[in-house]
């Protein structure tokens, strides 16, 4: 009995155990997951950072739900200012130039929307160190009056031009200083000029003497020009004999009277050297003064009258997607053809038969493993096509060569990726060479001797804090590119002139702006004034970037025409600037460039002759085109990314609209 007693109870124990059992497990089974908080603040410690230059500091970061409790998230971190202020994934700043900069901290929120807070970053400035009168004479004509400059440098050796200078002079009866900072010697002695900024300063002592100077001469090279024109004024002081005085300094200064403009505003400028240029049509009286002394010239400014019409001449839409650059090229078997890729798509590269461009028909195209081909380039025998890839899927990116003998029945000849992986934006095909842009850090030089067994040969990068390149353009063995920040930077690659080859890449020189939007380079030298420039165009987007939104994009930026002929002293000289528009890839043929304008289309301007200010004002621009297609990827929003003339014919790509023929309606057809 007792037995089947403990039986019973262990079974009947059992059943409890399992009824209890199985509606717990039950219960566990259809408990909801437990919900992740979402991000709704962030806490940074420090909430500033004041740091010297080389200093590093790292920020550390907690992410917060509504109720205040830790969240855990993958955090983002972004320089706002990478060539002065760097962070890396761990959140940890390097400054390297002094200033006041910010960087931002991010977590994507469930909506893909991101939570962001930006620390502000200072960076002290080293202490002044040094600082020297820039051509300030020793000996000054009485009566006479110059402009004082100052070189200042700093501790660690960089140039200063944020501190105010203050400048005064041992003896006010001899000179005084005229605001702001022009020296005006009025007696006969020696005088001490005297410079002080940030703690330190400098002297040098100036004699003056007795002005000999009886009368000014005041000659100019031609009295009849046209806006754009560059005239030179020349003074001359003459003693009682007549005889040339000289190192006499010359103020210039411009009177103008327009022609049938009202209210013209500002319509010319001369410099300290006498070089004149104007931009309105019209009679303008140039002064040269000196110790009491004028002299004056008038000249006759005709306008310029270069403006022409282009027409259209054939449209091969694209309106799918968004088209990036283009290539036209005579085939091997005496055709033309063109090139187009395509962005943020689907890694295809279309071919073109543009030989009619009044119909143009795409005769081929090669897809790739990538989101963007932005770049695509012919070599100079029209047998060999390298196209850019970004975005590819495995993210390996790098670049595809084709042969394209037969635009028609494109062969892909081989892929070169090693090491660079992160992305290809543009490349330039240049003798048996390809410079292609590495991930924004550098471009490589690639030997495609055999193309279908391409070998990375050398390669070229900045050593500047958060240094970056965006294209590179290759004429006579000197390497031109765009740098951003850093500005445009020539290198020799087999010209000869330092040495350089494309295994062994010397930089020769470069130039900087402060904007740093250097976006593109284009070489050119003038026949006509033996001049060699750089045009650097901009690329900015401060209204925003409507691909997404199929808005139409307003960019920024402007051409610089940076005079090269001087190696080693680098000087601006002109601009050409579309307000409202910005710029995009450049081309020069026979002293007329032609521009991608992006929202301001094609524009084509005149640049024979001396180039000095503002070529847009001065009605330098022959024409221009807007590719309007109602039907466009963005319907109606010219977006002009790449001129390039060919026959007769320019050629450009739109973003929105695909690939466009124009050509100027007084020609011979």
């Amino acid at each position: 009995m007792r037995r089947d007693y403990m039986l019973n109870r262990r079974v009947h124990g059992t059943m409890l155990a399992m009824l209890c059992w199985v509606p717990l497990a039950l219960a566990q089974q259809t408990e909801p997951p437990k919900e992740v908080s979402e991000p709704a603040s962030l806490v940074i410690e420090p909430e500033m950072l004041i740091l010297e230059v080389g200093d590093t500091r790292k920020l550390e970061v907690s992410v917060l739900d509504a109720d205040g409790g830790e969240v855990e998230a993958e955090i983002l971190f972004f320089s706002l200012a990478r060539r002065s202020v760097t962070i890396d994934k761990a959140g940890e700043v390097t400054a390297h130039a002094p200033g006041n900069f910010r960087v931002s901290v991010r977590v994507r929120r469930k909506d893909k929307s991101f939570l962001r807070k930006n620390v502000s970053v200072k960076v002290s400035y080293p202490p002044l160190q040094e600082m020297g009168f820039l051509g300030l004479r020793n000996q000054m004509y009485q009566g006479t009056s110059v402009e004082l400059k100052v070189h200042v440098t700093d501790a660690s050796g960089a140039v200063r031009n944020d501190e105010a200078v203050q400048f005064s002079v041992s003896d006010s009866k001899l000179a005084r200083i005229l605001s702001p900072g022009i020296l005006k010697v009025e007696g006969v002695g020696g005088v001490s000029v005297i410079a002080e900024a940030g703690g330190i300063k400098t002297e040098q002592t100036v004699q003056i003497i007795s002005n000999p100077v009886q009368s000014l001469e005041l000659v100019v090279d031609q009295s009849v020009a046209r806006t754009g024109d560059v005239l030179h004024f020349t003074a001359r002081g003459k003693d009682a004999l007549g005889r040339q005085v000289n190192h006499l300094p010359i103020a210039f200064s411009v009177f103008f009277q327009p022609t049938d403009q009202p209210a013209p505003g500002a319509s010319g400028q001369i410099d300290a050297q006498g070089r004149f240029v104007a931009e309105l049509p019209g009679r303008y009286t140039v002064v040269a003064s000196s110790g009491g002394m004028s002299e004056r010239r008038t000249v006759e400014i005709q306008a310029r009258n270069v403006g022409r019409k282009l027409e259209l001449v054939g449209h091969a839409p694209v309106r799918d997607k968004h088209t990036s650059d283009l290539w036209v090229w005579e085939g091997v078997d005496g055709r033309d053809y063109a090139v187009t890729g395509t962005w943020s798509a689907d890694g295809e590269a279309y071919f073109w038969d543009v030989t009619d461009p009044a119909n143009m028909k795409q005769i081929g195209s090669y897809k790739v493993d990538a989101r963007t081909v932005n770049d695509v380039k012919v070599s100079a025998d029209g047998r060999i096509c390298v196209i850019s890839r970004e975005g590819a899927s495995n993210r390996r990116n790098g670049l595809v060569i084709l042969d394209v003998s037969n635009p028609a029945e494109v062969k892909e000849l081989s892929v070169f990726d090693e090491g660079l992986t992160g992305g290809v934006h543009n490349v330039f095909i240049y003798q048996d060479h390809v410079y292609a842009i590495n991930n924004s850090r550098r471009y490589d030089v690639i030997d495609i001797s055999d193309p279908a067994v391409p070998n990375r040969v050398g390669q070229f990068e900045l050593d500047t804090p958060g240094h970056s390149v965006h294209d590179v353009w290759v004429v006579d063995g000197i390497a031109y590119s765009s740098n951003w920040h850093d500005g445009v930077q020539l290198v020799d690659v087999g010209n000869g002139i330092a040495g350089g080859s494309p295994s062994n890449p010397v930089k020769i020189d470069s130039y900087a702006y402060p904007s740093g939007w250097n976006h593109a380079a284009f070489p050119y030298f003038s026949e006509s004034t033996g001049k060699f420039f750089v045009i650097a165009g901009d690329e900015a987007f401060p209204n925003g970037f409507g691909v997404a939104s199929k808005k139409p994009t307003i960019p920024a930026g402007w051409l610089h025409f940076i005079d090269f002929s001087n190696p080693g002293n680098p000087e601006e000289v002109a601009r050409f600037e579309i307000p409202g528009a910005g710029t995009h890839n450049i081309w020069i043929e026979d002293d007329t460039l032609y521009v991608g304008y992006y929202n301001a289309g094609l524009r084509v301007i005149d640049i024979s002759g001396e180039l000095m200010g503002d070529l847009y004002r001065q009605g330098r621009e022959i024409a221009w085109y807007l590719p309007y297609d109602p039907e466009g990827f963005i319907a109606n929003a010219p977006m002009t990314w790449g001129p390039q003339p060919h026959k007769g014919v320019i050629f450009l790509s739109d973003h929105s609209s695909g690939l466009w023929a124009v050509r100027f309606a007084d020609q011979e057809k």
